[in-house]
């Protein structure tokens, strides 16, 4: 399985990889030329920039493209997210230590509490805070004022936001998943600047069994180059690609381990579905905000899986795929969205 979460060693080797500027930003072209516009108007009027909303699931470049913003403003930035940010004052806290301009980071801004979201509806629109001193009848409230700043808030739920938050936000960008042909181009970039030796074949087949992620697309180029490293002479090319992928269980559709396990105890265990997303997560052994947030994307974009009213089913596509012979009767399934 591909997980989302990150090793210390694995940051450091992707933000090693990040690009430093839209030009060198690869892929998301529109969400690119629209946040160009928002930024040059900005300059050009000497002001802080609207502020920003990036939304899409995870390992899009939402990150990367919140320190390419304060980059081309050529501002502070200043990094945290919304689990961190469980009070008021903690809020409170950051606002206050921002310089003139600077960029704020937000991420999984709809994690954060919700004291601290009606404390940022007076940040982002009036640039000031109000601080409650003492408790009970003798607290007493304190007009704080702040900085221009430029938040940049990032979000992979952003159904959880508040429209009193979201409305606030200047600029909303939503990150697609990826093309082959540009998570290709993403992976040459990666081996050069690793200073990999890699065959355009592999770099193609890497980017076929991506998911549509650079992070993934990442992360499998360095587990083949692992792979080359040691049982060859560090070169990759297309046999040697396909070989380190096998090994890590990603196979020719890109559905790795845990893909394979849920599509299986959904056929297998469910007769197909309609099964609710609880019971078919402790059926793979898994908690359900990783089938969820994880598996569950991928998988309904494939078309192996619609998610319904009734709970999740499996498509013909998750049969095919199992090399399982499709149901006669899987027509006659609740497979309606829901």
């Amino acid at each position: 399985m591909v997980s989302p979460e990150l090793s210390n060693e694995e940051r450091v080797a992707d933000a090693a990889l990040r690009p430093t500027s839209l030009a060198e930003f690869v892929g998301q072209q529109r969400v690119k030329d629209q946040l160009q516009l928002v930024l040059s108007a900005a300059k050009q009027r000497q002001s802080s920039a609207d502020h920003i909303l990036l939304s899409g699931p995870p390992g899009l470049g939402k990150t990367t493209l919140a320190m390419i913003i304060a980059a081309e403003v050529g501002a502070p930035l200043r990094i945290t997210s919304g689990p961190t940010i469980q009070h008021a004052g903690d809020l409170a806290s950051i606002l206050s230590s921002l310089v003139p301009g600077e960029v704020l980071f937000l991420d999984e801004i709809h994690r954060m509490s919700r004291a601290a979201e009606e404390m940022m509806y007076l940040a982002m629109e009036d640039f000031r805070v109000d601080v409650m001193i003492g408790k009970g009848p003798g607290a007493t409230s304190i007009p704080l004022e702040l900085p221009p700043f430029t938040l940049v808030g990032a979000t992979t739920r952003s159904g959880m936001l508040p429209a009193p938050l979201r409305d606030r936000f200047g600029f909303t960008a939503h990150l697609d998943y990826y093309e082959p042909k540009d998570l290709e181009l993403i992976v040459l970039r990666s081996a050069r600047q690793l200073e990999i030796q890699i065959e355009p074949s592999a770099a193609t087949e890497l980017s076929l069994r991506s998911r549509g992620t650079p992070r993934i697309a990442n992360r499998l180029l360095r587990r083949a180059r692992d792979y080359a490293q040691v049982h060859h002479d560090g070169v990759l090319t297309l046999e040697r690609t396909k070989s380190a992928l096998e090994l890590y269980e990603v196979d020719d559709l890109g559905l790795d381990r845990l893909d394979r396990a849920v599509l299986v105890a959904l056929i297998d265990k469910f007769g197909g579905g309609p099964v609710g997303l609880t019971t078919l997560a402790l059926a793979v052994g898994e908690e359900p905000e990783t089938v969820d947030s994880v598996c569950e994307p991928f998988l309904v974009r494939e078309g192996f899986m619609t998610r319904t009213s009734r709970g999740r089913v499996a498509t013909p596509a998750a049969w095919t795929a199992l090399g399982r012979n499709t149901p006669k009767n899987l027509g006659q399934l609740d497979i309606a969205g829901g």
